[in-house]
């Protein structure tokens, strides 16, 4: 049985009839009796059971008068007194009102709490069971405030500033963006500023901006071409002057061994000066050398015995000057171990300089199958002239062999003339045949040129060859012409930085073409195999104009016309690639 006191009643034990209103208004009291509890003796020996104190009827405690006092035995046996107060009522204050305005806090009157209305003596249990529900109830009834998703940043700008967001508009969203995206290109721009500034520069290159090509003026030459057999003519570096009669494969007698003494000096080079490799000479050529054959007219150096040695450019004299078929076969032995490797070798080298109409069956040529055209024979010729040790014997009138013996070179054109080679050959099925060079000064330029001619058979073959190759050397020395192409200190290209900057190169002196009427020469301007450098002051050389091919090439040095300075921080910013 509970009922409700003033707190200073429930201090007291006093009666609840005189309470204030201030009291009231602020806690109520609340007063439990807890009944008494017996215990049940359980049979069997078990352990004692607390039972709960029956509860008086409802019509005896309520006729009990509330004023009577129980004895303090029975009190302290039967029940407990427990005192609660009541929580103070709260006041819930809107910050805002339902229309968006802010309400004003007004303080609300304090509502007394009526006490609760006695109930009937029941067990402690019952009552604190009744507590414990109202407590869960109360707080049953409190709310939790749950997370609200985030808004976006100006939504809740205007949120803290209790202001609403502004409408959007296509205005404030360019605005917007512009301030997140702003930054970032910014940091891109710097980023690729510093990328440009450090990245290596590109090499600079030479572009030519003369003319590529220069023509002669006038018509073509009409030189003294024989009246048989065939002949071609050709400049070094230039091209062609003209051909005559078939260009049919036919035979070529010693001539072959201009192919020979390629092969020879290709693969073992001899430097100025110097005698090259030593040459065992073996039996055969020793007994070739013996050899008297009257009928086929064989040229032989009978000076050499088997166990000696003989010095290559000995050897390449022998072959070239009083043509010693023996000497070619043993130099063809020597270079391939075999006259039939070293054939297949001259003949795999004819087709990479591109002699299409020549077949070689032996090194001599006193085959009659080894045969070629005078067209071919000048594509050979061309490659030997810039052998400089070859022409250096070619050229002589006669050579002294080891043993003191001295040959004449059967190129009569050698000497005064100023031939220089290369190689005749006789036999009576191939007539008279001769490969020949010769050259022509023009300004501080040696111009070279081949010809070639084959199928003489007029008597004597030897002399109607020399003299059909004369006249066509002597009019091609004549048609021979200089021309000035580029004049000293003319601006022939610029250096290209390679992020825009030009640099204006000129010749360094005057630059003069060889050729003959109507010839077309090329023009071109290289860095002359060094490395182009980034900033030069003017005057440096940094490259070649070259006018021409080959071994008669003209080439004049090209300069800085001003400084060459290295690219400006705008070029590297906006350079592209």
């Amino acid at each position: 049985m509970f009922r409700a006191v003033k707190p200073a009643e429930a201090a007291k034990g006093g009666s609840a009839s005189a309470e204030p209103k201030a009291a009231a208004d602020s806690e109520r009291t609340a007063v439990f009796r807890v009944p008494k509890v017996d215990t049940v003796k359980p049979e069997g020996g078990q352990k004692p059971k607390p039972t709960l104190a029956k509860p008086a009827s409802a019509s005896a405690s309520a006729s009990a008068p509330a004023s009577a006092p129980a004895p303090a035995d029975e009190d302290a046996d039967s029940e407990r007194t427990a005192v609660f107060r009541a929580p103070k009522p709260s006041t819930f204050v809107p910050l805002r009102t339902d229309d968006g305005g802010t309400a004003e806090a007004k303080p609300k009157p304090k509502t007394p709490v009526p006490p609760p209305p006695p109930t009937p003596s029941a067990s402690a249990a019952a009552a604190t069971e009744r507590f414990d529900r109202s407590d869960r109830s109360d707080r049953s009834e409190r709310t939790t405030q749950q997370p609200l998703p985030p808004k976006p940043p100006l939504d809740m700008l205007a949120d803290l500033t209790n202001n609403p967001p502004p409408p959007p508009s296509p205005l404030r969203t360019a605005v917007r963006r512009f301030k997140i995206y702003a930054p970032l290109v910014v940091l891109l721009a710097v980023i690729l500023a510093v990328v440009q500034l450090v990245r290596p520069l590109p090499e600079p290159k030479l572009v030519m901006t003369a003319k590529s090509s220069y023509t002669f003026d006038g018509a073509a030459p009409q030189l003294p071409w024989p009246t048989e057999g065939q002949a071609y003519m050709a400049a070094a570096g230039l091209g062609t002057l003209g051909q005559s009669g078939e260009q049919k494969p036919v035979p070529i007698a010693s001539v072959t061994k201009s192919m020979t003494a390629y092969i020879i000096l290709r693969d073992h080079p001899i430097k100025k000066g110097e005698q090259g490799a030593m040459i065992d000479v073996d039996k055969t050529a020793e007994t070739e050398g013996k050899k008297n054959d009257s009928v086929n007219n064989e040229s032989t150096l009978d000076t050499v015995k088997e166990g000696d040695k003989i010095s290559e450019y000995d050897a390449i004299a022998a072959l070239m000057i009083p043509s010693a078929n023996n000497i070619a076969r043993l130099l063809a032995r020597w270079d391939s171990g075999s006259q039939e490797a070293f054939v297949k070798k001259m003949n795999d080298t004819a087709k990479e300089l591109g002699m299409t109409n020549t077949t070689y069956t032996d090194p001599s040529g006193l085959d009659a199958t080894t045969v070629s055209t005078a067209e071919d024979q000048v594509k050979l010729g061309l490659k030997l002239v810039e052998i400089e040790t070859l022409l250096d014997i070619t050229k002589k009138p006669n050579w002294v062999d080891p043993s003191g013996k001295s040959w004449r070179n059967w190129n009569g054109l050698t000497g005064p003339s100023g031939a220089l080679g290369i190689k005749t050959g006789t036999t009576t099925k191939a007539g008279g045949n001769l490969l020949f060079a010769a050259q022509k000064k023009i300004g501080n330029t040696n111009q070279l040129i081949v010809g070639a001619v084959l199928g003489q058979h007029k008597p004597s073959i030897i002399d109607t060859v020399l003299a059909a190759s004369k006249q066509l050397m002597t009019g091609t020395q004549k048609a021979l012409e200089g021309a000035t192409v580029v004049k000293k200190g003319d601006v022939v290209g610029y250096v290209d930085d390679g992020l825009g900057g030009r640099t204006p190169v000129v010749a360094t002196a005057d630059v003069q073409a060889i050729g003959w009427a109507s010839l077309t020469v090329t023009v071109k301007l290289a860095d002359g195999g060094s490395k182009m450098p980034q900033t030069a002051t003017a005057g440096t050389e940094v490259g070649m104009l070259t006018v021409g091919e080959g071994a008669s090439q003209v080439k004049v040095p090209v300069a800085l016309k001003s400084d060459l300075a290295s690219p400006g921080i705008g070029s590297k910013l906006t350079r592209i690639g």
